[in-house]
């Protein structure tokens, strides 16, 4: 990882809260129509956990956050079965292509891993390969709010 970048635990007060939230809203707002941009900022800050599930991580050049990954109970809503669920990973276009997002899904694991959690989901509509070099395993395709998308499932005791 670049020099200045760290990885940090995002809690319900902090200052960055509202920036990662606004990301999530503009890339997966489509998913939830009519949600009010402040009911989105709530429910992001309601998974700022202090340890666990639900988790939020950041990773940060300075002061600034540059991208984020999110360790959530529910992350598809009719398929409630499934968690917990790795979710809002997201890097800033400029950042992208610097091992960024591969850090912040690790360190999601590792907080699920550290709390007990034996497997852990996802979805995406388009970076199965990512998620496929990190271990990931395909679980289900399917029609999700109008976007087609894979299901992934990491089992967390062995290694990628």
């Amino acid at each position: 990882m670049e020099t200045g970048l760290r990885l940090a635990r995002i809690d319900a007060h902090s200052p960055h809260v509202a920036t990662l939230a606004g990301w999530a809203h503009a890339e997966w707002g489509h998913l939830h129509p009519g949600r009010d941009p402040a009911v989105a900022l709530e429910a992001f800050r309601d998974d700022c956990g202090s340890a666990g599930v639900p988790s939020v991580f950041a990773a940060m050049h300075g002061e600034r956050p540059v991208g984020m990954a999110s360790l959530v109970v529910d992350d598809m809503s009719d398929r409630c079965e499934l968690t917990p669920w790795l979710a809002s990973v997201y890097v800033l276009p400029e950042w992208r292509g610097r091992g960024l997002a591969s850090r912040l899904v690790r360190r999601v694991e590792e907080e699920a891993r550290a709390h007990g959690v034996e497997c852990c989901y996802l979805y995406t509509p388009d970076q199965q390969a990512l998620y496929r070099r990190l271990g990931w395993q395909d679980h289900e395709e399917r029609d999700y709010r109008g976007e087609a998308v894979t299901i992934m499932q990491r089992d967390l005791g062995s290694p990628a």
